[in-house]
């Protein structure tokens, strides 16, 4: 069997970090199983429905290098749509419904006052050919809901939940397609995942009471039922991801300089008891994925976790990797020596002008301008072909300094900090001019 799996949002807003979650693990289903992974935009509402939504969602995919093998819309697929309906109301396991809303609040209502559970009823079942057409008389049109079997249980094997067991009688008949003829997300999502052979689906624990009801919508197309996982949704740490931590928005991660592969990084393995580790490349995931691993308890997604995973992949991104992202003249050398010391790729810029521009030079304290002073005439007398921080070191040593007090003046006035990069990296790539020039203004020369 052919593994497909897919990812199917409404083009009706922007992805956020839940949706993402969605794509990433079908993705890497398929791709470890050597199948196909599709796209399909579910946009059945077609008054909130755009196609700008559903380029930025393409491009987003794009982005995070998730592109799908193959993409379909349903609004494209409404003649299939149609005749598996017609083919369930000739089955009776699809009826027309005319409450109107008000009637069904009023009904769940005094369900609940009697202690019930607040499930439709049936009442239209019990309408005679009569009561229907004056129904239509009056201008009513019908709802449709699916007629769900009740003679025997709802089970399935969950791929992450293990075995799943519901009673049919205490979901109640679903609400299929509205009285304006549209549908609902429930059976085209079926009749799709029927067409085109979707074999797994993972998705939120949000959906399983949804996917028993699909359950049997399968069976009654004569379909395969896919193999259904639930995995836990994301919980936040105190904070801005405190209440829903998957609707925080990629683009906001985005701003705070997180890179996509330290995203997917974490999202891959949150859940399971897989180590979260740094990888350089998508693929990298792909082996050690398995559905079976994750937990049925809520995942925390906690933002501070992430930022230092972000900062961990960005210490061992390839310069090939981030070139357009940096200043136009700064080469792979310099990056090499600055990025063990940032925690997002933009902060490479103000490096870059520590090594190659002009930085405000601080003069220094009184007991080391002397020692600056010579450590500026031994800059000046040292070969720099080789490693001229440890000659410089090593020649300043004889002061009679060490540690800190031979380390941190000269750093502070090289660069203008009190940390970074490690110097024998950084002095090279600054040159004897500039850092004789530095040294005798941090001198107070």
């Amino acid at each position: 069997m052919t593994v497909v799996t897919r990812f199917a949002p409404s083009p009706t807003g922007r992805l956020h970090v839940g949706n993402l979650r969605t794509a990433l693990l079908n993705w890497l289903l398929a791709r470890k199983a050597g199948g196909r992974f599709l796209l399909r935009m579910d946009d059945t509402d077609r008054a909130r429905s755009s196609e700008e939504f559903a380029r930025l969602i393409r491009q987003d995919l794009d982005l995070f290098g998730l592109a799908a093998d193959e993409e379909f819309r349903q609004s494209d697929r409404d003649a299939l749509y149609e005749t598996a309906f017609e083919r369930l109301i000739a089955a009776g396991r699809l009826y027309p419904a005319y409450e109107t809303p008000e009637e069904l609040e009023l009904a769940r209502k005094v369900a609940l006052s009697r202690r019930r559970p607040p499930i439709y009823d049936r009442a239209a079942l019990k309408l005679s050919d009569a009561e229907r057409a004056a129904h239509e008389a009056e201008g009513r049109k019908p709802h449709w809901r699916f007629r769900l079997d009740e003679t025997a249980p709802i089970e399935w094997q969950d791929l992450v939940r293990g075995p799943q067991r519901f009673d049919p009688a205490a979901i109640g008949d679903p609400v299929v397609r509205r009285a304006d003829r549209s549908w609902l997300y429930l059976l085209p999502s079926v009749i799709d995942d029927a067409d085109l052979a979707v074999s797994h689906v993972l998705r939120g624990e949000d959906h399983v009471t949804n996917t028993a009801v699909q359950v049997q919508m399968f069976e009654a197309l004569g379909a395969p039922v896919p193999a259904f996982g639930h995995f836990a949704l994301l919980t936040g740490t105190a904070g801005k991801f405190s209440k829903r931590a998957g609707d925080a928005g990629l683009d906001e991660l985005r701003e705070e300089g997180i890179e996509p592969l330290a995203l997917l990084a974490m999202l891959a393995r949150l859940g399971t008891s897989d180590p979260v580790e740094p990888v350089d490349n998508l693929a990298a995931l792909i082996p050690g994925f398995e559905p079976a691993h994750f937990s049925r308890s809520p995942p925390r997604f906690d933002p501070g976790e992430l930022a230092l995973l972000n900062s961990r992949i960005i210490h061992h991104l390839d310069y090939a990797a981030v070139s357009e992202r940096l200043p136009g003249d700064m080469h792979e050398a310099a990056w090499n020596a600055v990025r063990g010391n940032l925690s997002r790729v933009e902060e490479a810029a103000d490096w870059w002008v520590v090594i190659d521009g002009e930085i405000d030079v601080p003069v220094a304290e009184d007991d080391d301008r002397d020692f600056l002073k010579l450590a500026a005439k031994e800059a000046a007398a040292i070969g720099w072909d080789d490693d001229p921080w440890h000659a410089l070191t090593g020649r300043l040593s004889a002061s009679g300094r060490k540690g800190r007090a031979l380390f941190h003046p000269l750093r502070r006035a090289l660069t203008g900090r009190d940390r970074g990069p490690d110097m024998a990296s950084l002095l090279p790539l600054i040159g004897r001019e500039r850092s004789v020039a530095r040294l005798s203004a941090a001198a107070g020369a």
